[in-house]
């Protein structure tokens, strides 16, 4: 069962699939699945889970809002 953030996730998300999309939650940029992955593993930080729903964990990492400007992103 998708949240609708979510949903509104990956229906951005199914738009541009080859980007990384990161979500403003509260103080921090998140994002899930596969990007979530990547993230973890590009910037050395915790991939961790979220529950949605009966017994489904998605991939989750994120970085507090204010430390955005503290990695070196590629933007188009």
């Amino acid at each position: 069962m998708a949240t609708p953030a979510r949903q509104q996730y990956l229906d951005i998300k199914s738009q541009h699939p080859d980007q990384i999309l990161l979500f403003r939650m509260g103080d921090f940029y998140e994002t899930f699945d596969d990007d979530a992955r990547i993230l973890a593993r590009e910037l050395e930080i915790s991939l961790t889970s979220k529950e949605m729903g009966k017994g489904e964990k998605i991939p989750l990492a994120g970085i507090p809002y204010h430390s955005l400007n503290k990695f070196p992103w590629e933007t188009n």
